[in-house]
């Protein structure tokens, strides 16, 4: 028999029912007993409740807020309401309309943009640091109100998208998120006047074929104080490589409005390429995190300029991506801060390989996931240059070159120091050898290897 999920699942109304029944049952057990105050959650203050419910979703929310007077009260609260989703593919609200009703506000259909505006005006405000809408919510006046109702915003999402899940794990808190992916035209954005003025940080999502010149011209001048900037592209939805590809955002121009980046991530952009990422080096020289994890056309020629132009980059990463290994050898990386490295899935040479890690120095967290020629030698190599001093996690996962004695060497020098390892996908690594070194490893917190 299959059910809704939710359908088994106590609600905070359920939990204050049982709580009477026990003290009920206790006093019918031994009517004898000192009497202890009721397990009434009424009795409760209200500042306590308010802190129950903060762990709540807003579903449930939502329902006990029909349980009575005072907790509709409680559920009303704003600080209940600093983070909204209204996007039910990512877990938000599944009926909008309800949940307005439920939220005190008149409206008689959910596209209605006036039933919106009144619930960021009523119940949302100053509160609202986070809201995530759905594509057909997206308009200029929603956009006017939130900038001029949320002063406190920095979290917003536009949109939906189905194809970027693996891409948005990488999104911290604190940013606004443009999703314009599954959009079949844009809205008309000729009256935008005002932006949420106060980012850290700004996601967006590309479509295949929609330009969003338009849009970003309205916000350019919104956005200078941004330090975390996120174009999630279309990889997963490219099949055809000869397909035409449009630069459908023109990174070198939204560079240029927030020169204060730190972290700039370009997941699965398409277009991008080596050009692109000079023209970043080259403005951008406070950047500390660069990604273009599954940008195709990048092929490692820019590293050199990269690398002596951005001193404070301490985290790169270029999984799947047609790096040369001669470009990557030619990087100056021995005078980098490069902590954190991925180059998974890349198709490097051990000759690659051992350069690299046997030049970085500071070396933390590693990303060697999927290589083919990270073979015993590389391992050897780096053990050998001292460059292992630092890490604390390294992945890799499917690298089967490498055998279970050299794997046992490097974990006996280095696995006090582990807070992290992946080594799945190694048939070579059997019930002996694990029972062997997970005594070596006292600090590890996170571990995966494949099922024996």
């Amino acid at each position: 028999m299959n059910s809704h999920p939710d359908s088994k699942r106590p609600s905070i109304y359920d939990i204050s029912q049982e709580m009477s029944k026990v003290q009920f049952f206790n006093q019918d057990f031994n009517p004898h007993a000192p009497s202890i105050p009721a397990l009434d959650m009424d009795t409760l203050p209200n500042k306590v409740l308010l802190q129950i419910f903060s762990y709540l979703p807003h579903k449930e929310i939502l329902k006990s807020a029909q349980v009575c007077k005072k907790w509709r009260a409680i559920a009303y609260d704003p600080r209940l309401w600093k983070a909204v989703s209204l996007r039910p593919s990512y877990g938000g609200l599944e009926n909008a309309l309800l949940s307005l009703r439920q939220l005190g506000t008149t409206c008689s259909q959910i596209s209605s943009i006036e039933a919106l505006l009144a619930l960021i005006s009523v119940r949302f405000g100053p509160s609202l640091n986070l809201i995530e809408l759905q594509t057909d919510q997206i308009t200029a006046p929603v956009l006017h109100d939130l900038a001029a109702k949320c002063p406190n915003l920095q979290y917003l999402t536009l949109g939906e998208k189905d194809g970027c899940s693996k891409a948005l794990h990488l999104i911290t808190t604190g940013r606004i998120v443009s999703d314009f992916s599954n959009a079949a035209q844009l809205h008309d954005f000729s009256e935008l006047q005002s932006f949420p003025s106060r980012l850290r940080s700004l996601t967006v999502c590309l479509s295949e074929n929609i330009f969003l010149e338009g849009f970003l011209r309205k916000v350019y001048s919104f956005i200078g104080t941004l330090e975390v900037l996120h174009i999630i592209g279309t990889f997963e939805k490219w099949e055809d490589e000869e397909e035409e590809v449009y630069e459908t955002i023109n990174i070198n121009k939204l560079k240029s409005f927030t020169p204060n980046l730190r972290v700039m991530n370009l997941w699965g952009v398409p277009f991008l390429t080596d050009e692109h990422i000079e023209s970043i080096a080259a403005s951008l020289p406070l950047l500390e995190c660069l990604s273009f994890n599954f940008c195709q056309a990048v092929t490692g020629s820019s590293l050199k300029q990269l690398l002596q132009r951005c001193k404070r980059l301490r985290s790169l990463h270029m999984e799947q991506t047609t790096l040369n290994s001669k470009h990557v050898i030619a990087a100056e990386w021995e005078n980098t801060s490069i902590e954190e490295l991925n180059i998974a899935a890349t198709d490097v040479s051990s000759e690659c390989l051992t350069s690299i890690l046997t030049r970085l120095p500071n070396i933390r967290w590693l990303s060697a996931s999927v290589l083919e020629h990270f073979t015993d030698q590389v391992l050897e190599s780096w053990m050998k240059s001292g460059n292992c001093s630092k890490l604390v996690a390294i992945d890799l996962d499917t690298c089967d070159m490498l055998s279970d004695a050299t794997l046992t060497e490097f974990i006996k020098r280095h696995g006090h120091q582990l807070t992290g390892l992946n080594l799945g996908g190694n048939e070579k690594l059997l019930e002996q050898f694990w029972l062997n070194v997970l005594p070596m490893m006292p600090s590890l917190e996170y571990e995966y290897f494949s099922a024996l």
